[in-house]
């Protein structure tokens, strides 16, 4: 018997964190608390996602981003 995983990650896609982030804090809030560019100008899921798979340590701020949001509620 394996023990349940504990990683809130696990199973979520990056798109699913993003729009999670995006309907909780909105583009702008999102580019308050995470400064990129993608966030700022003219954001969308689409330019967001090509720029986080190519960038390691802005998804994994956002990652931590969403951990955090998941605690809270």
């Amino acid at each position: 018997m394996t023990a349940p995983n504990n990683n809130p990650l696990h199973g979520v896609t990056l798109e699913q964190i993003l729009n999670t982030l995006v309907a909780h804090y909105q583009w702008q809030g999102l580019a308050q608390r995470i400064d990129v560019r993608c966030f700022k100008s003219d954001p969308s899921i689409k330019s967001s996602l090509t720029f986080l798979r190519k960038t390691p340590w802005a998804r994994e701020k956002v990652e931590q981003l969403y951990v955090q949001l998941q605690r809270k509620g």
